[in-house]
């Protein structure tokens, strides 16, 4: 079975891909080829995984339940079993398909145009006594909130309730969430085929 996953960013986020640019940015965000953000499927899943985890105990499952329900849908950590019956499958969370072909349609746009129209670069310092601590300037490039991405998530039928009520508890995604970033909605609707 397949779930439409829809998450609507509430407060901007960072979808950090782990690399600066010199002088520029000391965080970037995830981007494709294409320059638009995105949200990697497997980033997605250790969020889903972590929020899973505190729905079964909220359910009372034993350890032993809940640590079977958790490794037959997402695997054991670490590993890239993927063809583990049972074991929810999630794509990357994108912008929607139709926005994209717009876009590329209407303007002919460099990567880097397309990642600033829905990017800005914020800059943070750290205090220290009241006064901002030396050495501390750091920038992050934030996707702008109110943006929607959608992904699919393949489970068995059996577990599309379950999925569809842990998605919903999924409030926060990206770095920084500590300090406000990544807020989101997240749902899940099933796909009628």
């Amino acid at each position: 079975m397949q779930l439409a996953v829809h998450m609507k960013l509430e407060s901007d986020g960072i979808f950090g891909n782990g690399m600066s640019v010199p002088g520029g940015e000391d965080i970037s965000v995830q981007t494709d080829v294409q320059g638009f953000p995105f949200l990697k499927g497997s980033t997605f899943k250790g969020i889903f995984r972590e929020e899973l985890i505190n729905y079964l105990a909220w359910e009372k499952k034993t350890g032993e339940e809940a640590e079977a329900i958790v490794e037959r849908l997402m695997g054991v950590s670490g590993s890239h079993d993927l063809e583990s019956p049972g074991k929810m499958i999630v794509s990357d969370l994108c912008l929607h398909p139709d926005l994209i072909k717009q876009i590329q349609e209407e303007e002919e746009l460099s990567p880097r145009e397309i990642t600033e129209m829905f990017t800005y670069l914020r800059t943070f310092t750290s205090l220290e006594g009241g006064l901002a601590k030396e050495g501390s300037l750091r920038s992050a490039r934030c996707i702008k909130k109110g943006l929607n991405f959608y992904g699919i998530c393949v489970c068995q039928e059996e577990d599309a309730a379950m999925i569809k009520d842990v998605l919903g508890l999924i409030k926060w995604v990206g770095t920084m969430r500590s300090r406000g970033f990544g807020k989101v909605n997240v749902t899940g609707e099933e796909v009628l085929l």
